[in-house]
This record gives C-alpha cells, sequence and structure tokens, in this order.
C-alpha cells in the first residue's frame, strides 16, 4: 500500500514507521520538519500542515490510506482545541484528496469501565493526562458523526510502553480489557501491528477497537 503518516517522529508514528516499512509498505510521512526522518527505502517526507485540510489533502493526494498519530502541544492551553482541529482536518483532508481510509491513533480515556463511566472520568484517571483524554474523546465522537469515509479509532490498552513486538494481543470494542483485576497494557511495537494490521485486514471499518495483553 501507498501510506501516509501523521506523526511520523512520535512515540507511536516513529513504530509504525517501523512496522509498515517491515512489510513492504511504502509511507509518506507528513512533517513540519523534514530533518527530523532519516532517509530509508520506501520512505518519503513531505512537510505539510496537519491541522490544515488543504495543505493536508495536497500532501496525501494519490495514497491508499492515510494513518494519524497526531498530538497536540502537550501543556498548551489550547492542546483540546488544536487536538480537535487536527482530526477535523484529517477528515476533510481525506476527503478533499479523495481517499477513502483513515486510522486514527486516540487514547484509551474514552474506553468504558462501568455502564456508562468512562476511564477518563474516574478518580483514579490521572489528572495531568485529563484534557489530553477528553480531546481524544471529542476526537472519538466527530469520527462517529462522520458517515462516508472508512475511519477507524484506535484506542491502546491504558499502559502503553516501550516494549517487545510480539504480534499476540486481544482486541476488543469499547471497554478496557483487563488484565485480571487491572487494565491491560500493550507495548508500543504491539500497537504499530495492529495499526498496519488494521489497514491490511479493514476489520473495524467505521469502529474504535482496542487492544491489551
Amino acid at each position: 500500500m501507498n501510506i501516509a503518516l501523521i506523526g511520523a517522529t512520535g512515540f507511536v508514528g516513529s513504530k509504525v514507521v517501523a512496522e509498515a516499512l517491515q512489510r513492504g509498505h511504502h509511507l509518506t510521512a507528513i512533517v513540519r520538519n523534514a530533518g527530523k526522518l532519516a532517509p530509508q527505502d520506501k520512505l518519503r517526507v513531505v512537510v505539510a500542515d496537519a491541522t490544515d485540510a488543504a495543505s493536508l489533502a495536497d500532501a496525501i493526494q494519490g495514497h491508499d490510506a492515510l494513518i494519524s498519530a497526531f498530538n497536540g502541544p502537550r501543556g498548551d492551553p489550547e492542546f483540546a482545541q488544536v487536538y480537535l482541529k487536527g482530526a477535523r482536518a484529517a477528515i476533510d483532508g481525506a476527503k478533499r484528496a479523495g481517499l477513502n481510509r483513515l486510522v486514527w491513533v486516540g487514547g484509551a480515556g474514552s474506553l468504558y469501565v462501568a455502564p456508562g463511566v468512562q476511564l477518563v472520568d474516574t478518580p483514579q484517571f490521572p489528572a495531568e493526562y485529563r484534557t489530553e483524554a477528553r480531546a481524544a474523546r471529542d476526537a472519538l465522537n466527530a469520527f462517529r458523526d462522520e458517515k462516508t469515509l472508512a475511519w477507524t479509532f484506535v484506542s491502546p490498552a491504558p499502559i502503553l510502553t516501550p516494549g517487545l513486538r510480539t504480534g499476540r494481543f486481544g482486541l476488543g470494542g469499547d471497554e478496557v480489557l483487563m488484565d485480571g483485576d487491572k487494565p491491560g497494557q500493550i507495548s508500543v511495537e504491539d500497537l504499530a501491528v495492529a495499526i498496519v494490521d488494521e489497514l491490511e485486514k479493514s476489520a473495524h471499518v467505521r469502529q474504535r477497537f482496542t487492544l491489551a495483553y
């Protein structure tokens, strides 16, 4: 596939780059600073503004799919607005470019821990991540309002850490996957596996899914 990727130098995006290239896909990294990525075979770098639909549409024209591991400026009081702007730009930009397949990497905060109770709204959820989690929830709602694009929203397990690529994990829908009495976890390497799997298999079109050990 010919894949465009937003956030290629980030914690998640850098692993998606490695996973997609390992599988033989062609990848275009959408970045603000072209100097942050070393040259690699089948990797092209394009400078564009991921919060501007027109700029993004120009960058992704002719691709088969868009993966976004977009994140806003952490700690910025405008984080929520910028994050949602990025989600809407991805939707609008994909439509303008005639690209139908979009995978958005969000957070775990909007996963349910009980009927009607999302993780972000529990007392145990870390206060320092609450703004980001609520912004990702708003983005999920924006995608759920989208009826024409073949979108997928990926929520990793609540505990996301560097680790090993195993390719072995469980999948779920809108609820936190538990490891006994504790929330599940996943390595960022296996999150990348799941993201590229989804592009290849399209198992969760117009759905959110989660994954954990």
